[in-house]
């Protein structure tokens, strides 16, 4: 069997389960210490909840991450996330506990907080409400879409303890920005401004702070409108694409286009277009 075959079968089986189980995967609202989380039409939203240490990674902030996201890659009844930080001084300036935070992966297990956040399947806006350094900065990197606030401060400051990043700054980064630019902010541990964000395309808005969340839900709101399988398909089509040669890009975007196909959301989104209706997209 072709890799081709094989990826189509395997994704077959999947949509098919989804529709022989049967009843909606709801994710269920948990209390948490250090993470806020609301969920709102489709739109879910966890907020990083320490402003008091300016939303600094600790173990029980990473642990409650990775179970949110967790439940929300269960959930199918959400379709876009926002992620951003309590108080407007700070969207989180790196680990309570440097030390350990830049230990080798295999010895935290379970610490990487950016990995939990680049593991969700729905489109993930940061809505970055004030300065990300550090393991902070390496958060934004795992969101699809970041909007910033004029005061946010961005940085990845590792080097000047003689460390390097560990959560991916050293990846995702020039992915991102180019490999030139990323290599500048890293070597110098600069620390740089929204407006040069915003330049070299680290973010891709400047939002007054009054109405950065404004602004993010009504960008969520927008996304969620549309298609949820097709807004995981594009999200994995872009981010698995960008390590494979172009060939192999557009070999995965055709087999997840043909996908499509066996979705109930394709047959409605064609009916609505010729009834020039609004599509009710159910997920299936």
């Amino acid at each position: 069997m072709t890799p081709v075959a094989k990826l189509i079968k395997i994704r077959l089986g999947f949509v098919f389960g989804i529709f022989l189980a049967g009843g909606d995967k709801r994710i269920k609202v948990m209390d948490y210490s250090t993470i806020i989380f609301t969920l709102k039409d489709h739109v879910a939203r966890i907020t990083l909840n320490r402003p008091e240490a300016d939303n600094t990674l600790n173990q029980q902030l990473i642990q409650e991450l990775e179970d949110i996201c967790s439940s929300i890659n269960q959930a199918d009844n959400i379709h876009v996330v926002i992620l951003s930080g309590a108080g407007d001084r700070a969207f989180c300036v790196g680990s309570e506990d440097d030390a350990k935070s830049f230990l080798p992966l295999s010895a935290l297990p379970g610490m990487n907080a950016a990995a939990a956040i680049a593991s969700i399947n729905q489109p993930v806006i940061a809505a970055i409400n004030g300065d990300a350094l550090g393991p902070g900065l390496e958060l934004t990197l795992s969101c699809d879409i970041r909007l910033a606030a004029p005061g946010a401060r961005f940085g990845l400051p590792e080097v000047a303890a003689g460390l390097i990043p560990m959560c991916g700054g050293t990846q995702r980064l020039p992915r991102l920005i180019g490999r030139g630019k990323a290599l500048e902010l890293i070597l110098t541990a600069e620390t740089i401004n929204a407006e040069e964000a915003l330049k070299i395309g680290l973010v891709s808005r400047i939002v007054p702070q009054p109405e950065l969340m404004a602004e993010a839900e009504a960008l969520a709101r927008n996304i969620a409108g549309k298609a949820p399988i097709a807004l995981r398909y594009i999200k994995e089509a872009v981010n698995q694409g960008m390590d494979l040669t172009l060939e192999q890009g557009l070999h995965l975007e055709a087999d997840l286009y043909f996908l499509l196909h066996t979705t109930s959301d394709r047959t409605e989104g064609v009916k609505a277009f010729l009834e020039k209706r609004v599509a009710r997209f159910q997920g299936k």
